[in-house]
């Protein structure tokens, strides 16, 4: 292996070219369409060594970007130099007795899986889209919908990370375990990350099976009929405009029933016209919540569909994306909430998207259990998962309309005792941050020590973390 990681290590090493001079400042930006920076250019990382290279020769702030698919500033700052780690993405080993692989951080879950697939394995906790990238997905502890796994920090085994100095560590629960911690979830803060080792899964032949559920008998259906049951997989549940009070359940449980769709993957560059076509109609027509629902989710449950996970796991983001984002874009939002309060919380929550007319397009539920890895955890007990798409108008002040109700409902989860994800656009008060994340002061005392002079930086970093 060390020879087969010098080799890589020496590729691309010639792409220090394409690094943008310290003089040639760009204009980077994020999925929203709403944090333009100013850079001070952007290194495309190819191997560990131009990564190494690009560290030590550069004196100023650094920040890193995967696929630039978060919302606030979290890959970018004024001045910075961005270092793109799309282009680091080699497969590293693949154990598949063991189910466990190695790559490099810029790697693409849909790249993986194309890996992984011919041998019945797949991705053992991600996002519900493969377009992220792995490193990415460390940096913001991801979750998907995988019942019982929670966030990515139960899968990882071991990080390969390159301090600012340009030091390599390999970090894992017995090497720099403060480390380790640290940067699951630390957004590219405290270091690089450059391999990821993850445990894996099967490739299971999986059985849709959707029901609608009252609100108030969610948690106790969800203990019943999922959390308890072996064959459960994949679970969320959506909560549908205007009223945000009637659940559809969506559980994928195993299955030996014939496959529906026998394809494998979802293919590379597939077209999503249909589905830019029904995200236009639920958030611009009259009545478009109801369109959806008698004409997709009524549909579906009446529609069996056994598929194999990595299918289903192949998602692109692309089917969430509109057509256009010139006069509107279209935004996450994420609250955990623990499972005694999930009542509570979805009342609220509903009240106020009403009030302030908030276009939703719906608010999606998963579940995940406490999560005893990461520094900066999100669920620091069992949690249910409250996340909202919405549409949002590009004019000047769109943007602090959102800030209102949006810290609204950062009280609402914090007073259930909940906290809310960071990816996302940056609405909250400092003080609504730190009440989330009570562990922010341990979080610089790490930064202190593995980048003193705090130049691994972003606008999350910026506007909420840093001090004097």
């Amino acid at each position: 292996m060390t020879t087969r990681r010098a080799f890589i290590a020496g590729c691309g090493a010639a792409a220090a070219a394409t690094a943008c001079s310290p003089g040639q400042a760009l204009t980077g930006n994020d999925i929203s369409q709403l944090e333009p920076t100013a850079l001070a250019g952007i290194t495309r990382v190819d191997g560990q060594r131009l990564l190494v290279d690009a560290l030590q020769r550069h004196r100023g702030p650094v920040c890193v970007a995967g696929g630039r698919f978060s919302m606030g500033g979290q890959t970018s700052a004024d001045g910075a130099l961005q270092l793109d780690m799309t282009g680091h993405n080699r497969l590293l080993r693949l154990d598949v007795p063991g189910k466990v692989v190695r790559v490099q951080a810029g790697m693409r879950w849909r790249e993986l899986q194309a890996l992984l697939d011919p041998h019945d394995l797949s991705v053992k906790v991600m996002q519900s889209f493969s377009s992220f990238t792995v490193g990415g997905s460390v940096g913001v502890n991801c979750h998907g919908r995988y019942v019982g796994n929670g966030s990515l920090a139960a899968t990882i085994r071991a990080l390969q990370v390159v301090l600012r100095s340009g030091e390599v560590l390999e970090t894992s629960r017995s090497q720099h375990p403060e480390l380790f911690a640290a940067v699951i979830g630390g957004y590219g803060l405290l270091a690089v990350v450059s391999e990821v080792e993850l445990d894996l899964a099967d490739n299971t032949r999986m059985a849709r099976h959707m029901q609608r559920v009252a609100l108030a008998d969610y948690p106790q259906w969800f203990a019943d009929h999922v959390q308890s049951r072996g064959d459960a997989l994949m679970h969320n549940a959506d909560l549908l405009p205007p009223r945000f009070d009637a659940p559809v359940t969506v559980t994928w449980r195993r299955s030996s029933a014939a496959l529906t769709d026998t394809r494998r993957l979802v293919p590379v560059g597939d077209r999503y016209a249909y589905e830019q076509n029904m995200i236009w109609a639920v958030s611009e027509l009259p009545g478009g919540a109801q369109l959806r629902d008698s004409s997709v989710v009524q549909k579906q449950l009446q529609q069996p569909r056994v598929i194999h996970r990595n299918l289903e796991a192949s998602l692109d983001v692309a089917s969430l994306e509109p057509r256009t984002r010139a006069m509107s874009t279209y935004l996450l939002q994420e609250y955990f909430i623990p499972v005694r309060q999930f009542q509570a919380f979805a009342t609220r929550m509903a009240a106020i998207l009403q009030h302030h007319h908030v276009d939703a397009l719906n608010v999606s539920i998963r579940h995940a259990p406490a999560d005893t890895t990461s520094l900066l955890a999100w669920a620091r007990q069992e949690v249910f998962c409250f996340v909202l798409y919405h549409k949002q108008r590009r004019f000047p002040w769109s943007d602090t309309l959102a800030t209102g109700w949006t810290r609204a409902l950062i009280d609402a989860a914090l007073d259930c005792g909940g906290s809310y994800y960071l990816p996302y656009r940056p609405h909250a008060t400092r003080e609504q941050f730190r009440r989330a994340y009570p562990q922010w002061q341990r979080f610089v005392e790490a930064k202190r020590q593995y980048d003193p002079q705090m130049q691994l930086v972003n606008h999350l970093w910026q506007r909420y973390i840093a001090v004097p």
